[in-house]
């Protein structure tokens, strides 16, 4: 990550960019603001999908509300309170709509993934091994196959340009006690990071199907406050997920996507981009059938069209 200061009216600013948010330190809070860059294959793309960061934000404060039997980490997206926070007379517009105020955890090293369906990096595992991350599954199983139940498959967190590698549950949890520094409450702390995450994604994917669309997989984040177990960053998003349209979905092939993988589909079989050159630049058609797929998730999950 990149970090600089940005000055305001009384004060200086800690700013650290990631991959697609820039993040303000606010003390014991801080402001994250969805940009409208856009990563793939663990690289920053040269290339802004205009409104993106507006349609995560608003996708994340969604789900969070929907999810409300999960602490999360947010607090406030009100542009007075944004104001203050950030020390400005006048609140910059560029970060209404895309900036929420949110508590400060310490965020678990391990990248929770669940799966409720045979894709990606999971296929690819499954046709060598018959298993993903350590968990056997039943043979004969197609691309894009509904697993028989949601598996939890964590892997660790890589650095900007680095791939995250998928690990063991063991291996996670011996992770996560180093973490904490204490066995036994590492151990908790591990078993309520899959449990958690099994029970999010099984509450979103019942709510998404009945809206059209297939939660295939995601990524959630979480942290401790104040020793609590924490949703963290953006949840269910077409970045953090892989959406399909129900009624189109036909196992044996991928399938077509609400999210980034038809960015991916364009760099890996389009641009033939190698995955560690400097990445190409989108063209105007692929920026504007990527943004499009996003309305239309937001659309279908919200039963709004985005605010932008």
């Amino acid at each position: 990550m990149s970090q600089d200061t940005t000055t305001t009216d009384r004060a200086a600013v800690s700013r650290t960019s990631g991959k697609v948010r820039d993040i303000y330190d606010l003390g014991d809070r801080l402001a994250l603001v969805s940009t409208d860059r856009i990563s793939a294959f663990d690289q920053i793309l040269p290339t802004l999908i205009p409104n993106k960061g507006r349609i995560l934000h608003a996708m994340s404060l969604f789900w969070f509300k929907h999810l409300s039997i999960f602490p999360n980490h947010f607090i406030s997206d009100d542009a007075n309170i944004l104001r203050e926070a950030l020390h400005q007379k006048t609140l910059d517009p560029q970060y209404l709509g895309r900036t929420m105020i949110v508590h400060k955890l310490k965020i678990a090293p391990i990248e929770c993934i669940v799966r409720g369906y045979l894709s990606g990096s999971a296929w690819q595992t499954y046709q060598k091994t018959q298993s993903v991350c350590g968990i056997a599954l039943p043979p004969g199983l197609t691309e894009c196959s509904q697993l028989p139940a949601p598996i939890f498959t964590p892997s660790t967190k890589a650095e900007s340009g680095q791939h995250d590698v998928n690990v063991s549950l063991k291996k996670m949890t011996d992770i996560i006690q180093e973490w904490v520094g204490n066995s036994i409450l590492g151990l908790a702390i591990a078993i309520e990071l899959q449990e958690s995450s099994l029970a999010a994604y099984r509450q979103a994917s019942e709510y998404a199907l009945k809206q059209g669309i297939i939660i295939a997989d995601t990524k959630f984040e979480w942290g401790l406050h104040k020793g609590n177990l924490t949703l963290a960053d953006e949840v269910l998003t077409p970045d953090s997920s892989r959406f399909w349209p129900a009624d189109q979905y036909q196992p044996g092939h991928s399938q077509p996507s609400f999210d980034k993988q038809y960015v991916r589909d364009w760099l890996t079989q389009e641009a033939k981009w190698d995955q560690h050159s400097r990445p190409p630049q989108l063209p105007d058609q692929i920026i504007a059938q990527t943004i499009a797929k996003y309305e239309e998730a937001y659309r279908r999950l919200t039963g709004q069209s985005p605010s932008l």
